[in-house]
């Protein structure tokens, strides 16, 4: 069974879904895990009344977990409201890896979740993400 969930994360890494950066967006932030050198950054787009996701892109660079993650994450967020985004658990992105996470590389695994959380507060950078070197 384990098997069946690395060639899922795998697959998430080879063939990432959501990667790149929405031009339009209305929430954005990056982070980086400095021990390994992953780095993240997410765009989403609402609904007119900033309520709902409409679309979402992340795009960065790390090992495979921590792309993987983000892919899987910004799967599940298109439809939800703001508030239901703040509520994610990090316990449910690992679960949505599948796969149990070892202490090292636990923040590669839950970069994605700290970024959107960064996103839906505000909390924009830790690092500046393409769209906005020399802005």
């Amino acid at each position: 069974m384990d098997n069946l969930y690395r060639d899922f994360i795998l697959e998430h890494y080879r063939e990432p879904h959501n990667k790149g950066v929405l031009d339009v967006h209305d929430l954005h932030a990056a982070d980086a895990n400095p021990t390994c050198g992953d780095e993240l950054s997410m765009t989403i787009k609402l609904d007119t009344a900033h309520e709902r996701v409409v679309d979402v892109a992340f795009d960065g660079r790390g090992c495979a977990i921590s792309q993987a993650s983000a892919s899987i994450l910004t799967d599940e967020l298109r439809g939800r409201t703001v508030d239901e985004l703040r509520a994610i658990e990090p316990a449910a992105v690992l679960e949505g890896i599948g796969v149990p996470i070892g202490p090292a590389r636990l923040k590669c695994a839950l970069l994605s979740w700290k970024v959107l959380q960064g996103a839906v507060r505000g909390d924009r950078t830790a690092w500046p993400a393409e769209a906005e070197v020399g802005a």
